[in-house]
């Protein structure tokens, strides 16, 4: 049971975009949703939200947490890591 709770923890995660046209990523944990416009990633920094025209998924591969795609891809931006439970009380007894 050891070996199993190192495989969970958090990955590393990097970025490399190349000619703005093959991007990869790693420590990706999760896509939520993708079209040839948008692809949303979930790492454990954040969200991750690729835009552009075009874009197809190569690989996606959650055990290693890599994410390939290409494409034309104009912009990559984060969102903060959402904070789990507490809910409103936790915003209220800060």
């Amino acid at each position: 049971m050891t070996e199993e709770k190192k495989i969970v923890g958090k990955t590393p995660h990097s970025v490399i975009l190349e000619n703005r046209k093959a991007f990869t990523a790693t420590g990706v944990s999760n896509v939520d949703s993708f079209d040839e416009q948008t692809i949303v990633a979930y790492t454990d920094l954040g969200e991750l939200v690729v835009k552009g025209k075009n874009l197809h998924i190569n690989k996606l591969n959650v055990e290693t947490g890599e994410l390939t795609l290409d494409g034309e891809i104009s912009s990559l931006s984060y969102a903060e890591p959402q904070a789990t439970g507490g809910g409103i009380f936790a915003k209220l007894f800060k």
